[in-house]
């Protein structure tokens, strides 16, 4: 009898032992993470990974000396507090434009602070951001907080931001300089009427005028303006063509030596970088993304190199990621486009589709979504970027007589398609 007072129950061993069971494995999981960590610890591959970000502002800018000097000059004027042409800045992405004003810019301040006694404003925006660029409202809003103001992020008429705009900037003499990012992405999303309204405030101002240093990737982007709006403008222009593959291997071997431990890149990684992005039209930040994530894989599979092998990894990485951000950054007209084709494709199995039937369901889905339906050409310009951006394959198929038609087919993963369909129903609030 005094043994069954302590003898446990079935049920109190089992819990006993389970519990015991999650200590050991606790303890398992503990054990493998130390030895996760103390690898990385030993295995020092960046010497500093800072240098490789997009964001890394270097000391100097190689291979565009002359665009900064065009720049330079160009700008010049508002060290004597005059207000200059509006200027735009073209290139592919990854052609230096956002690292070259920066640098200027920093350059113009240092001078003004040094020479000057008058006020000068150059703030950057980028454009592209979600909580910027949806509308008007939003991007004004943005400038008064950069500016030192504040206003509501909703609720306000569009017009009564731009007087709380007008009456910031005009409480003193100063001028300001408008540095817009991916500007296209803004038109593209509101209208180019928000660049007629911003060139036309000078008209409204007293002591305070403003000059704007627009950013686009879109290289027709002014042609594609309203001419009222375009001659508001009196812009200047700089290109920036993209990086050949030796010029990009010179930046990547200089950013490099500042990035990694000495001997620990592979001879060969660094022209493989330089190949892969030039092939990207001439894109020296996908080539620091290439180099500093071949680093991070090397560092994580406790290589002691970086080796040819990463780069490919890194690529494919890469590539996925890109789609991927793509079609979450995308307006919710070009999510409908896709997510069109993507169930055209699982219904209709091995049978072709083709623009037309695209159009048909992307109508349908606009139906059910209460939004605007957009021209089928203008679709047809959405699939034809898709096109561009890796995600689909257009071939175009003569049909004799009855004219040619225009084939879609998906040209991303089974497993990419899974995950973009999802994101886009996400978005749309599909179950």
């Amino acid at each position: 009898m005094e043994f069954s007072k302590f003898k446990k129950s079935p049920y109190e061993t089992n819990v006993s032992g389970y519990r015991g069971y999650l200590v050991v494995l606790n303890n398992k999981m503990i054990k493998d993470l130390d030895n996760i960590f103390e690898s990385f610890n030993k295995n020092r591959i960046f010497k500093d990974k800072a240098v490789l970000q997009s964001n890394h502002q270097p000391e100097d800018i190689i291979h565009r000396d002359e665009q900064i000097k065009q720049m330079a000059s160009i700008l010049a004027p508002v060290l004597k507090g005059e207000r200059t042409s509006n200027l735009f800045l073209y290139g592919k992405t990854g052609t230096g434009k956002t690292l070259s004003i920066q640098y200027v810019r920093e350059a113009l301040l240092k001078r003004v602070k040094e020479e000057s006694d008058f006020e000068l404003r150059i703030e950057y925006l980028n454009c592209k951001l979600k909580k910027v660029s949806d509308t008007e409202y939003r991007i004004l809003a943005e400038l008064i907080k950069k500016l030192g103001g504040e206003v509501p992020s909703t609720g306000l008429p569009t017009q009564t931001v731009y007087s709380r705009f007008i009456e910031l900037i005009d409480s003193e003499k100063q001028l300001i300089v408008l540095v817009l990012d991916e500007i296209d992405q803004t038109v593209k999303k509101i209208s180019d009427n928000f660049l007629y309204n911003l060139t036309r405030l000078n008209s409204e101002l007293s002591k305070t005028q403003i000059c704007v240093v627009g950013i686009s990737n879109n290289l027709t982007f002014l042609d594609e303006l309203d001419p009222r709006v375009r001659s508001s403008l009196s812009e200047e222009e700089i290109v920036f063509p993209p990086y050949n593959a030796l010029q990009l291997q010179e930046i990547l071997n200089k950013r490099s030596k500042e990035a990694f431990v000495d001997g620990i890149v592979q001879e060969g990684v660094v022209a493989k970088c330089a190949a892969f992005a030039a092939r990207e039209h001439g894109d020296a930040r996908r080539a620091l993304d290439l180099l500093r994530i071949s680093g991070e894989l090397a560092e994580r599979s406790g290589s002691k190199r970086i080796l040819l092998k990463h780069i490919d990894e890194a690529n494919s990485k890469i590539e996925r990621d890109k789609i991927l951000d793509v079609i979450k950054s995308e307006p919710k007209q070009f999510q409908l486009v896709l997510y069109s084709i993507i169930k055209l494709i699982e219904e209709r199995k091995n049978e072709p589709i083709f623009t037309g039937d695209v159009y048909n369901y992307y109508q349908n889905l606009c139906k059910e979504n209460k939004t605007d339906i957009l021209t089928q050409r203008r679709v047809g310009d959405i699939v034809q970027e898709f096109d561009m951006l890796g995600i689909i394959n257009v071939r175009v198929i003569s049909k004799g007589r009855h004219g040619r038609m225009r084939e879609i087919n998906l040209a991303i993963t089974d497993n990419l398609v899974k995950e973009a369909k999802k994101i886009i129903e996400d978005f749309l609030n599909y179950n």
